[in-house]
């Protein structure tokens, strides 16, 4: 089984993605900030990350950093998933090594789930 971990801090968004994740078969790792989303990545080693941008603690550009200077964690593919919709955060986080830049109110749970069936 595959694991995802969702770091997201909407409670509500966070349970809607956990629901429909887990029932499409994949095993779902919850973390709410961006510190916890680390700690759960080294420790976990899910086969896909859905990151936040605005996060408590660590907001979700500092957390790709981590993640793409930590050997163990940078090959994970990343997708953000947030309500920020610029031209410049969509090009740092690809510079930054995200496979997928998703804006929340464009896209549905079934087409959030097949963009992470398409890097896993």
């Amino acid at each position: 089984m595959k694991k995802i971990l969702i770091i997201e801090d909407d409670k509500i968004l966070q349970k809607a993605l956990n629901e429909a994740l887990s029932e499409a078969g994949f095993k779902i790792i919850l973390a709410s900030d961006g510190d916890e989303g680390i700690q759960k990545a080294k420790s976990e080693k899910p086969d896909l990350i859905l990151l936040d941008i605005i996060l408590p603690g660590k907001n979700g550009y500092n957390v790709l950093l981590a993640f793409s200077d930590d050997d163990s964690l940078k090959n994970i593919p990343v997708i953000m998933l947030t309500v920020i919709d610029s031209e410049f955060s969509v090009e740092t986080c690809k510079e930054a090594g995200v496979k997928d830049y998703l804006v929340k109110s464009d896209y549905s749970l079934d087409e959030v789930i097949k963009k992470i069936n398409k890097y896993i």
